[in-house]
Parts: C-alpha cells; structure tokens; sequence
C-alpha cells in the first residue's frame, strides 16, 4: 500500500514500492538484503546523507571541535522538528481536537530525550578542551540560533528585539517576526479553553511577553479539580507540563554544560554566560499550571 501523502514516485529515493513488491523482494532475496541499486542507495538519497556529513566543517584542528559541532547541528535538527510539531499541535487545538493535540505534545516531550541527552557529550569538554577552539568561534553563540527562536516563540517566551541579531537574513527574519506576531501554543490552549466556557482573558498583542493571569490559573485549578485520567483537558494540562518539566531541564542541563565548559566567562554572543543562562532557567512554560499546583 503506497502512503496516502506520497508527493511522486520517487519520493524515497527509488521508486515507490507497496506491501506485495516488498514482500516478492524479499523471497527473491532469500530474506537477505538488496545489495546491488541502479544509482546511489535509496536510504542516502532520503536521508541525504551526503549532504549532512558535509555539514561538518570544523575550523580548528582540535580532535574535541566535532564532538561541539555535531552535537550543535543535532540539536537545531531537533528545534526544527519541536516547530514542526508543536506547529501541528496548534492546527489541531485550533480545529477544537485536543486529543490529537495531546498525542502530538506527548509525542513532543520524548523528543527532549535526545535534546536533553546531547549535553552528556557536551558536558565531557574540560575548559581546557573547550578553549582549544573557542577562540576560533568568534562571536557564534546558540543565542543566535533562528530555530530555537521559533521553539521559544511557540512556548510563548517572546520580545522583539530578540529577532533583530536576523535582521540582515531576510527571510529568517520575516519568518521570526511572524512567529512573534502570531499566537503561541499556550495562545491556542486558552482560546480552546475560552471556547469551552473558561473565562480567559483576551489577548490582543500576541507579540507582547505573556503575563500570567489569575483567570487562567483559576481555569486551570477547575480542569484539575473536576476532570482526571480520561478527560480531554486534564490530559491537555498534563502534557503541558510534561513539557514545560523537560524544557526546564533542557535549560538547566545547559547552564551546567556552560559552567563545566568554561565556569563563569562572558558568553560568546555578548551576554554574562553563566549569569544569563540562571535568568532564563528562573521563566517558567506556561507559569499558571504551576502556581494552580498551589492553589489546588
């Protein structure tokens, strides 16, 4: 059976093959893999292979640069798809599905499994390792990174001036400053929760930074208090905070990578380093499903 979504016949790489192909194959094969294409292999066209392992261009010769490079590129592959989905979470809550919401944004949280697990490596490079290239880095900084801007925008961490370092790529910034203008995940949470009969405040300024509301920590205190497992909205509220839990420890893991690293040096991008990360790890994801855990 060929996928509903398939956009042509050479989608994978080769041309598209169903369940009876494959399975004549594999008795054609005596179980054993095809080893003999007519061009390159169909698994390093799809995945493009050749392209990301030419990705990795160091700019020192020190043997602990591709452990920080690679490791780097993993995690702007991982903020591209945390849009992705979080993107889709949002069509859906928006479509008044919050089941598949849910599903996705629990699907969501195990992607941090990965995300979270890359600063292991990172957190392996002694200051004497990490100054060995650093210099060579210039003024480069994670800061600077477009995609994690977007993971931040969804989660509702916003400030216009935190997309003017894209000014001078035009279309990074004209897709940053569309995200900071339209609503968040957490936007599209409360405009189903107001549809469901919750008073939520109206939010005009999308742009601006969130401020928590007590209408919405009251909302949130009602869905826990009448609803449990099985409860479209209990559940919602719980994958949230999964979320926002493995978010935090992203951050933390993060600012523990940095003060093994290099202790409380400047960071490269201009900021205090150290100092910088403790401030950002102090903003909760969506702060109302926390403080409702004390009022309840």
């Amino acid at each position: 059976m060929t996928s509903r979504r398939s956009r042509g016949p050479a989608t994978g790489g080769g041309k598209v093959i169903d369940g009876g192909e494959r399975a004549a194959r594999a008795l054609a094969n005596r179980g054993l893999p095809t080893l003999e294409f007519e061009a390159g292999t169909p698994y390093d066209t799809y995945v493009g292979t050749a392209v990301l392992h030419d990705l990795q261009r160091p700019v020192t010769d020190a043997p602990e640069e591709p452990v920080f490079l690679v490791t780097t590129q993993v995690m702007e592959l991982y903020f591209g798809l945390l849009r992705s989905e979080w993107t889709l979470a949002q069509r859906l809550l928006d479509a008044d599905d919050p089941i598949a919401a849910t599903t996705v944004i629990g699907r969501s949280v195990w992607h941090f499994e990965g995300l979270n697990a890359a600063w292991a490596s990172l957190g392996r490079l002694t200051p004497a390792r990490f100054n060995a290239f650093r210099d060579e880095l210039g003024e480069a900084s994670g800061f600077q990174s477009a995609m994690y801007r977007h993971v931040e925008f969804l989660l509702g961490n916003k400030a216009e001036s935190l997309t003017r370092p894209h000014r001078r790529t035009p279309k990074v910034y004209r897709e940053l400053v569309e995200a900071l203008r339209r609503p968040s995940l957490y936007d599209s949470v409360l405009s189903l929760l107001a549809r469901r009969g919750f008073e939520i405040p109206p939010r005009e300024d999308f742009a601006g930074e969130y401020v928590p509301s007590p209408l919405v920590e009251a909302a949130w205190v009602r869905i826990y208090a009448e609803g449990g497992p099985g409860d479209e909205l209990w559940a919602l509220g719980e994958a949230l905070t999964d979320l926002s839990e493995r978010f935090s420890d992203w951050r933390y893991r993060h600012l523990m990578a940095v003060r093994r690293s290099m202790g409380a040096k400047p960071g490269s991008g201009g900021s205090s380093g150290v100092s910088w990360l403790e401030r950002s790890l102090r903003r909760d994801v969506f702060p109302e499903l926390w403080s409702a855990r004390t009022v309840m």
